[in-house]
């Protein structure tokens, strides 16, 4: 099969490689514009971007795929893009974390297969590992689905499920399952190749979205009971870094856990090398990595050392 691909962080670089380790050939990778990154704001090319590229695969970046969209460049980028994909000749157009909408006009003109990183109708969106540890789900999964103009509402084709450990992060478990998409996506093509597989509609009841992830989320409430918090802490990890704010100073945190403890919602109870264990709407929250700004990740013993930190309050 020739594979046309279309993603852009590391979970779909992943599904990526698996396709081109496996043989498919790609005539064409679809991939988000290059984006400022670093202290230095650079343009940086997106981890697909970089893979095609060092395997010899040719790259488009369109802004948008909507010929309808009301800025005029990324109406011509639209077109453009849509006239080479017509001209291609390809089966399918395999999608991992692409970041654009692909129209009606699109999905018209071949196949196209998504890679989602939930186990579906449970997260819908844009965010589904991220949400999943937020709230406490015990497990998760890829589902391999045929792609309709609905939101991650299409048919499925295959589904895996993995446990979501107690320690687990957005960070960990997302590379959990992109090796488990790379590895899926690839078993699902054999299987259309071989005329194997049969699309399954999405169960009606259960369903979810998952909501992209603003920065505004990091800023924990102590308010709230140490347990959903913790989980907080793992959701964010890395990104946006879960943080509270005290003496003026915005503090992220890396790892924390539910302690016993009782006092003020933000009131730092204990500092010291076992953790900063701060006071919330029900129980405490025992924090074990910090960083300041512009530091570097600490355990609590050496960050205690150079941030006194007990009887202050977090806000």
């Amino acid at each position: 099969m020739k594979v046309v691909f279309a993603g852009t962080p590391e979970f779909a670089a992943v599904a990526l490689r698996a396709l081109h380790e496996a043989g498919f050939e790609i005539p064409l990778v679809l991939t988000q514009p290059d984006r400022p990154a670093g202290r230095g704001m650079q343009l940086q090319a997106s981890s697909v971007k970089q893979y095609a590229l060092a395997h010899g695969m040719p790259v488009a970046q369109p802004l948008s795929l909507r010929m309808d969209a009301k800025d005029p460049e990324r109406a011509a980028q639209a077109v453009a893009a849509h006239e080479q994909l017509q001209a291609l000749d390809y089966d399918v157009m395999v999608v991992a974390a692409y970041g654009l909408i692909l129209p009606r006009s699109t999905l018209d003109i071949r196949p196209c297969i998504n890679i989602h990183g939930s186990l579906l109708p449970r997260w819908r969106g844009a965010a589904p590992i991220h949400r999943a540890i937020e709230v406490g789900d015990l497990e998760t999964g890829v589902t391999i689905m045929e792609m309709e103009e609905g939101l991650d509402t299409g048919p499925m084709l295959t589904m895996e499920r993995v446990p979501i450990g107690p320690q687990d992060t957005t960070g960990s478990l997302h590379d959990t399952l992109a090796a488990l998409g790379g590895r899926m996506i690839v078993e699902a093509l054999r299987k259309i190749e071989a005329g194997s597989v049969q699309a399954t509609p999405q169960p009606e009841e259960g369903v979810t979205y998952a909501a992209k992830i603003g920065k505004e989320e990091a800023k924990l409430d102590f308010s709230l009971p140490a347990e959903a918090l913790a989980r907080k802490v793992r959701a964010f990890n890395p990104f946006p870094g879960a943080n509270g704010l005290v003496n003026g100073v915005t503090v992220k945190f890396w790892s924390a856990q539910p302690a016993d403890g009782s006092g003020e919602p933000g009131q730092v109870l204990r500092a010291d090398a076992d953790g900063v264990v701060i006071a919330c709407g029900e129980g405490a929250l025992r924090v074990l990595e910090l960083q300041k700004p512009g530091g570097r990740r600490l355990g609590a013993a050496e960050f205690v050392k150079s941030f006194a930190l007990a009887g202050l309050k977090f806000a």
